[in-house]
This record gives C-alpha cells, sequence and structure tokens, in this order.
C-alpha cells in the first residue's frame, strides 16, 4: 500500500523546520482514496475500543432479537475468547451473506428512520467492525428452522474455516439463537493488543458492563464467566429477579437495603424516569451510577454531577451515592448517533429534564430521611423500654482537635496541624455542660430528671390495624408536601438547651453552630398531629376508674366559658349546649371508640381517652374544655374534615400546660431590698416539675426522633437567635 502513495522524504525526526524564504516549496501532496481494507480498520478501532464494547454491540443485538437468556463466556479478558449465546429469534440462513458487511441492519431503512429509533443497534456496523479485527463465528437458528448454521466471517466477508474448505455457512446441530464466538481480538493491530495491561482488568469491566444490564433488563437472566472456570468471579441473574434483587445480587446489600424508588415525569418535555437511588443511610468513597437513556447503557456528566450536588445536602462529607435511573424520552428529542460507540447521547432541553429529576430526587430523599424514625407505638410492659429507637446520625458532627496523648497509645505522625476553626464545632457530647449551668435558675432541670414514680402500662389485646382510608392516606401526603427540608434537619439533629418562659412556653435548642428559640406548644401541636396520623387507630387507652360523667367534665367547662365570656354569656343557654354536645358524643360512640381510643357508654359516662405517647399524660385538667370543644369545633360531615380537626383537637389536649411563672423574691412596700422569699403551692410546684421533666426528657427526644419540620412551624414557631460563625465575626471586629 505504501508503493501506492506519494510520500516526500521528511525531516530528521525531532527536528524543527525553519521558515526560509530562500528553500524552493515543497510540491503538493496528492489526495488519494484510502484502502477499502484501511478505512474499515480505521472505522473498527473507533467502534471496537477494548473487548467491553465488543461485548456491549453484541449483548444489545441479543436483546434486541428478544432474548430472554444471555450466556457470557470470557477468556484473557475478552481478548482471547469473547462468546456470548442468546435464545432471540436467530439470523436467516440468507442473510448470513451481508451479516458482517457494514451498514447492513434490519433496524433502519431512511435517515429519517433515527428520529423514531427504538432499539439498540440501528447502523450495523458492530459485527463488520469485529470482523475486521478479530476471527468471527457465528452459529444461528430460527424457530421455522430445522437445523442450526455455522458461518465465520473475515473483513466484513464470508471465510473458509480452514483452507481449501468453503465459505458457506454449514448446517450443525444447535438450539435456537445465536451464538457468536470472537476470537483474538486486535490480533492484527498489535499496537492496540499491548494497551491492554492485563486480562483481569477487562475482564473487570466486562462484568460491570454485564452487571449494567443485568440490572436494566427485567425478565433476561444473565450469566457471565471466565472460560474453563465453573466458580470464582462469576456473575449469574435470573429472569425472575425484580430490579433490587437485581442489585442486590450484583452490587450488594448494603446499597441494595438503604434504595428507594424514584419517578418523575413531564409531558412537557417529554420524559418519564423511573430509577431506585440510595437514602441519606447510604454512603460510599465513590459514586455509583446506572443511567439508561431509552434502554441504551450511557454516560452524562451533566447528570452525575447534579444528582451528586443534590445529595451533598443530605450526605457527609466525602460521601457519595448509588443511584440507578432509566430515562425514556420521546425518540425524536433524542440524536443517538453523536459518538461511536453510543456511550452518549444528546437530547433537547437537558438541563431543565434534569432539574425535574433533581427535584423529585430532593423531595424523595427528604421524605424518607424523616420517615425512618416514624415507628408505631405500642404500649410495653416494660416502662424502663425507651420509647423510640435513636435516629441513625445522618450529619456527622465536626470532631474536636485534642491532644495526641488522648487519642491513642501511637506515636503520632509529623504532620502539619490543621488550624482549629472554634466557630465550626459543635456540642456533641451528652456529658458536656449546657448553657443553663452557667446561670443560676432557681432549681435545676437536671436535678428532676429522677423524680417521680413511673406510670404502670398493662398490654391490651388489640391487634394492629392497618389503615386503607383515602382520607388518613390525603392527610399524610399534605403533611408531607409541607415538609421544610432544613427546619426538619433542625429538629432531627438537635440538642436541648432549657426551658426559656413556662408561662410563654418557649425553649431553647442547639442546632449545629445556630441557637433557636422555640414555641413548645405549636411544636408539640404539630408533633401530636403527625402522630396522630401515623398511629391512626392503633392508639393506646388512658383508662379512667371509675369512669368520668360527661355531663360533669362538660358542666366544668361551661362555667369556664362563663368566666372567659363575660356579659355575653348571658346570651347563650349552656344547658343547652351541655346536653347537645353530650347527645353528639354518645351518638359518634362508635367511631370515636373504633379509630380514637375513646370509649363512651350510651349512659354518658367517659371510660377512656387515647394515648399517644408513654411516659406523657397531657392534662386532666384541660380534659374539660377538650370534650366541649368536641361539639362545635369538629367537623362531623365530612370524613376528611371530621378526621383532621379531631386530630388537631386531640393534638391541642396533649399540648403541654402553661404554667404561671415561679414565684421569686418579692419588693417590700417602699420598693427596696429584695423581700422575702415567696413559697410556692406545693401541688403547683409538683406540676411544674413533672411537667418540666416531660418536656426535656420524653416530649423533645420524641420529636427528635419522629417531627417532620413543616412549613407552618416557621410562622412563629422556631426562630433563631444566635448564630456561632455570625458572632465570631462579630467578636472579630471589636
Amino acid at each position: 500500500m505504501a508503493d501506492d502513495m506519494d510520500i516526500s522524504p521528511s525531516s530528521p525526526r525531532g527536528t524543527k523546520r525553519k521558515g526560509d524564504d530562500s528553500l524552493p516549496l515543497p510540491a503538493p501532496r496528492r489526495i488519494k482514496a484510502l484502502a477499502q481494507d484501511v478505512v474499515n480498520k480505521i472505522a473498527a478501532g473507533e467502534i471496537i475500543v477494548a473487548p467491553v464494547h465488543a461485548l456491549k454491540e453484541l449483548i444489545e443485538n441479543a436483546v434486541d432479537a428478544g432474548s430472554t437468556t444471555l450466556e457470557v463466556l470470557v477468556k484473557d479478558g475478552g481478548l482471547k475468547l469473547l462468546q456470548i449465546t442468546d435464545n432471540g429469534h436467530g439470523i436467516d440462513k440468507e442473510d448470513l451473506p451481508i451479516l458482517c458487511e457494514r451498514f447492513t441492519t434490519s433496524k433502519l431503512k431512511a435517515f429519517e428512520d433515527l428520529t423514531s429509533i427504538g432499539t439498540y443497534g440501528f447502523r450495523g456496523e458492530a459485527l463488520a467492525s469485529i470482523s475486521h479485527i478479530a476471527h468471527l463465528k457465528v452459529t444461528t437458528r430460527t424457530k421455522g428452522s430445522s437445523c442450526a448454521w455455522v458461518a465465520h466471517f473475515a473483513d466484513g466477508k464470508l471465510a473458509s474455516p480452514k483452507p481449501g474448505q468453503s465459505a458457506e455457512p454449514k448446517p450443525i446441530a444447535g438450539r435456537q439463537g445465536t451464538m457468536i464466538t470472537v476470537e483474538d481480538l486486535f490480533y492484527n493491530v498489535p499496537s492496540r493488543r499491548r494497551a491492554f495491561r492485563s486480562g483481569s482488568e477487562e475482564y473487570a469491566k466486562i462484568l460491570d458492563l454485564v452487571g449494567r444490564y443485568a440490572v436494566h433488563c427485567v425478565g433476561v437472566s444473565f450469566s457471565c464467566k471466565k472460560a474453563g472456570e465453573n466458580s470464582g468471579s462469576s456473575m449469574t441473574v435470573p429472569a425472575s429477579a425484580s430490579v433490587k434483587d437485581r442489585i442486590r445480587q450484583i452490587h450488594g446489600s448494603t446499597a441494595a437495603n438503604e434504595l428507594v424508588p424514584l419517578s418523575a415525569e413531564d409531558d412537557r418535555w417529554g420524559f418519564k424516569c423511573d430509577g431506585w437511588v440510595s437514602n441519606a443511610n447510604y454512603s460510599a468513597k465513590r459514586t455509583q451510577m446506572l443511567l439508561f437513556i431509552n434502554h441504551r447503557s450511557v454516560e452524562s456528566p451533566a447528570i452525575k454531577k447534579s444528582v451528586e450536588q443534590t445529595y451533598a445536602t443530605f450526605l457527609p462529607k466525602g460521601g457519595h451515592p448509588f443511584f440507578y435511573l432509566s430515562l425514556e424520552i420521546e425518540p425524536q428529542r433524542v440524536d443517538v448517533n453523536v459518538h461511536p460507540t453510543k456511550r452518549e447521547v444528546h437530547f433537547l432541553n437537558e438541563d431543565e429534564i434534569i432539574s425535574v429529576i433533581c427535584d423529585e430526587l430532593r423531595n424523595s430523599l427528604s421524605k424518607v430521611d424523616t420517615s425512618r424514625s416514624f415507628m408505631t407505638q405500642s404500649l410495653l410492659s416494660n416502662p424502663k423500654i425507651p420509647f423510640a429507637t435513636p435516629m441513625k446520625q445522618t450529619i456527622p458532627a465536626t470532631p474536636t482537635t485534642g491532644d495526641a496523648s488522648d487519642r491513642s497509645g501511637s506515636k503520632a505522625p509529623q504532620t502539619a496541624t490543621k488550624k482549629r476553626n472554634d466557630n465550626h464545632l459543635v456540642r456533641t457530647d451528652a456529658s458536656a455542660r449546657k448553657i443553663t449551668s452557667m446561670l443560676q435558675p432557681q432549681r435545676s432541670v437536671d436535678e428532676i430528671a429522677n423524680g417521680d414514680d413511673e406510670m404502670e402500662y398493662e398490654h391490651t389485646e388489640k391487634e394492629p390495624m392497618a389503615c386503607r382510608l383515602t382520607s388518613i392516606k390525603d392527610l399524610r401526603a399534605e403533611v408531607r408536601d409541607a415538609i421544610h427540608n432544613e427546619l426538619t434537619d433542625i429538629i432531627s439533629t438537635h440538642t436541648f438547651v432549657g426551658i426559656v418562659d413556662e408561662q410563654k412556653r418557649i425553649a431553647a435548642i442547639q442546632g449545629g453552630v445556630k441557637l433557636f428559640l422555640v414555641d413548645y406548644g405549636m411544636l408539640c401541636s404539630e408533633f401530636f398531629y403527625q402522630v396522630g396520623l401515623t398511629d391512626f387507630a392503633n392508639y393506646g387507652y388512658i383508662r379512667f376508674n371509675p369512669p368520668l360523667s360527661l355531663h360533669d367534665l362538660l358542666k366544668v367547662a361551661v362555667e369556664q366559658e362563663k368566666n372567659n365570656a363575660g356579659d355575653a354569656a348571658d346570651e347563650v343557654d349552656w344547658d343547652d349546649v351541655i346536653e347537645i354536645v353530650k347527645e353528639q358524643l354518645i351518638g359518634k360512640a362508635a367511631l370515636l371508640s373504633e379509630y380514637f381510643s375513646m370509649e363512651i357508654t350510651a349512659e354518658g359516662e367517659l371510660c377512656s381517652i387515647p394515648l399517644l405517647m408513654k411516659d406523657y399524660t397531657p392534662s386532666i385538667a384541660k380534659l374539660p374544655q377538650f370534650l366541649l370543644r368536641l361539639g362545635p369545633h369538629v367537623n362531623w360531615n365530612d370524613e376528611k374534615g371530621c378526621f383532621q380537626t379531631l386530630l388537631r383537637e386531640i393534638a391541642s389536649f396533649y399540648v403541654p400546660e402553661s404554667m404561671p411563672l415561679p414565684p421569686s423574691a418579692v419588693v417590700d412596700d417602699s420598693g427596696k431590698g429584695k423581700g422575702k422569699a415567696v413559697e410556692e403551692d406545693p401541688d403547683t410546684a409538683a406540676r411544674r416539675k413533672k411537667l418540666l421533666r416531660s418536656i426535656e426528657y420524653t416530649i423533645f427526644p420524641a420529636c427528635k426522633a419522629r417531627l417532620l419540620g413543616t412549613q407552618g412551624l416557621l410562622k412563629g414557631g422556631v426562630m433563631e437567635v444566635a448564630n456561632l460563625k455570625g458572632l465570631y465575626r462579630v467578636f472579630e471586629r471589636c
């Protein structure tokens, strides 16, 4: 071939030719067409870069052929042998002569067909390219054929298996489907062959590729192993396995156990996305991405980067996710013919589609990250068993820097010490001093932690009931839709500081390096409403022995209303109010008993009220007002409205009562001096002591484990009062 080309003498290698006007210009080289053999090898080198690329083309052809079983056999990383066997519809004998010619395909007729291509392969270059750089053998049988046919190919044409034999396909015994055997890949391209470092490295790439398609192609069984080995580094996936089971088998249980489904769709951008993504419990050293666009395994740096940025707010620093996404985009919006190996595709509205997917991913992670702690409450005979299992830490605390002698017995390496940023430090040790210990309160909450005798509980025979009511599902969905991610994160990782104002029901909590004031009345109202939704129809009982009279309770509530109404009290017939509410509650006794653990007899006696949380009993002083409000403040005419308003009233009943400010020193008549201390009523002091203990050691830990921060809590429920980073900046200017 070199004799046919006009090549001018070259300068010594590595010598830079200098421009010199005195030297004559060389004659221009003539342009000639490359020999067809060179063209084919160049094309083959672009499409088949490594054994894994050849296998990708063969797998896609097998799946296009309707196969339900694929068997891959590999030797020396695919360089010595690469064989794939399927049970698809096979290849007709009449098509074998042109099977390995370039641009011969059954999937494309006109260029316009590219706008609606729905198969993996379409250009007809895969087998042609392989035949130019390897020894190729095809054994195939169609359903209507009486036997299988075997053919050998070289340089795109039929070739004889041995010198002197015919190149025509030969009949042999065989099962339906196709077996393609590729031997001595790159035997005639020594520079490419020498570029591969080891067969083990190439086999690892092949296993990764087979694993990707094994996850995506549900209903197709895959097996991949080395030739001559019955066990070891092989892969087998049954056809009946689900997507999640396939991920578990290929990528391990660590990832599969933390997967949640993801689904996104937008008719405007013409796409649909389904997949499985890891939640905030899973974190790996590098991102594992399985991406399919129109069922073709592709790479997309834009999608990968956007997904990683979305996960950055949920995973610890240095953590990476696992995600499998399958995008179906309208074919006319996708250009599949932009990469020789079809590793990349381009599609319209890429940024918009990625944005929709990431928004849905963010919502899914927020729901799952918080719903992990939604545990069904059950009454236990042992009151010492904790209320809830502590939630896994999702955001790591910044470690403090200590002396080398405090860490381990080994000698610390001589490395440059990193400067500690104190404004980033977070107190994580539960035994560390609290901010309240710096003050001088009249009493310490810690001193009463072990006070009061514990409550007694007993088991009931009530079986847990699965809620299938659409109204409750809708109410739960409304809570999920109102989630505020940042607030939920603050609540789930907060540290309780102390009660600021018992009358206004304000407490201080620390979240990260920030200090917040919380209206725990509003916080508890939302918390008990969510508990009521989560444990709907599965509450415990607070029983009264003997039962309480509804009439007497409502009468007490009416007297309170009269005092609050003032002069307007005479305009209402309060006796009628008592009877109307009483009859209404007796009439709804079946509903209240079945769903809300409120047992009311036909004679008008209250036997029990719902128990929403262990180790905490609502103030019984609020019971009369709670029962009175069930009359006019509950929408008894609509199912969803009834459940919503009734749960809100129960949550309001469970909110801790507002305590009067504790008595302190009084001032004498002259306005001077400290005066003398006033002792608090013993009953009020006992109530205050019990309430403070419940708030710190029962309610706030339960909120930390179960409460979803919603948009409504931002309106006066939580307020930031200090930020350590901001304070450092202020003090730096002083």
